[in-house]
């Protein structure tokens, strides 16, 4: 069974990474652009006898065959995890099913490991931040990922335990408070990374994080939508006695009918 789900997982991510791919491609790329036309324009000339440096991979290839495998490849990992996450979850979280289980697991993850991030670590496009700060960065960021996560399951836990004596309703918003809390001591605690020019338009450094944000909110919510009905499938299967009972209904009758005594000729 778990096989099945981790695989039904996979091909929800790798859909859902198809339309993050749309949807980025609509709303990123035309920032993209955008920025690496500022970024071309306020670098300076090559010096006389100097070549500019050539495109290992050209732009046409980044923004269509690079940007559909990067998000099928991330989608169908995030979705495996989130297979592995949902049948974790399934039965510890309320009692109405996987569909509901992977709604509330795609919530959290969005939350989790896109929503928290951004808010610290917001994406920035090209001709925005420090080349030589580049891996610095990317650290911070996964480790603000990983605070996020951690931080997700100590509420879950902390919600779980307090349920039975403060109700439902009231567990998920002491396992909210909890979450909050400790983001916000993770956040105000992390280093400040500010590299945005003052040269640099808001309105397209707003669109790109606004773009990029929206990418991962089409991936989690592909994710929570298709995943659930896939794996009620496997967690549910149609009850084999009901199936059973039909078919020796009909055996019944049909042995019944070939032993009833043929009709007398008049």
């Amino acid at each position: 069974m778990m096989r099945r789900l981790l695989v039904f997982g996979m091909l929800a991510g790798f859909f859902a990474g198809l339309l993050a791919f749309g949807f980025a491609s609509i709303t990123g790329e035309p920032q993209v652009d955008a920025s690496i036309a500022i970024e071309e324009a306020s670098a300076p000339p090559p010096a006389p006898g100097e070549h500019a440096e050539e495109e290992v991979v050209s732009r046409s290839t980044q923004k269509g065959l690079g940007l559909a495998v990067a998000t099928g490849v991330y989608g169908v990992a995030i979705g495996g995890l989130f297979a592995i996450a949902c049948a974790l979850a399934y039965g510890r979280i309320g009692t109405g099913g996987m569909r509901p289980t992977a709604a509330v697991v795609a919530v959290t993850g969005f939350v989790a490991v896109a929503v928290v991030p951004f808010l610290k670590y917001p994406a920035n496009p090209p001709a925005v931040g420090n080349p030589d700060t580049i891996d610095r960065r990317t650290g911070l960021y996964v480790v603000m990922v990983l605070v996020a996560v951690l931080a997700a399951l100590i509420a879950a836990q902390v919600g779980r335990l307090v349920s039975a004596r403060l109700g439902t309703w009231n567990a998920a918003l002491a396992a909210a408070a909890v979450f909050v809390v400790l983001v916000s001591v993770a956040a105000v605690v992390m280093p400040v990374i500010n590299e945005v020019p003052a040269s640099f338009p808001a309105e397209l450094l707003w669109r790109f994080r606004l773009a990029s944000l929206g990418t991962q909110a089409v991936l989690w919510a592909t994710l929570g939508l298709v995943f659930g009905p896939l794996a009620h499938r496997v967690l549910s299967p149609a009850p084999a006695p009901a199936r059973e009972a039909g078919t020796a209904a009909r055996a019944e009758e049909t042995r019944a009918a070939s032993q009833a005594p043929a009709p007398s000729a008049g």
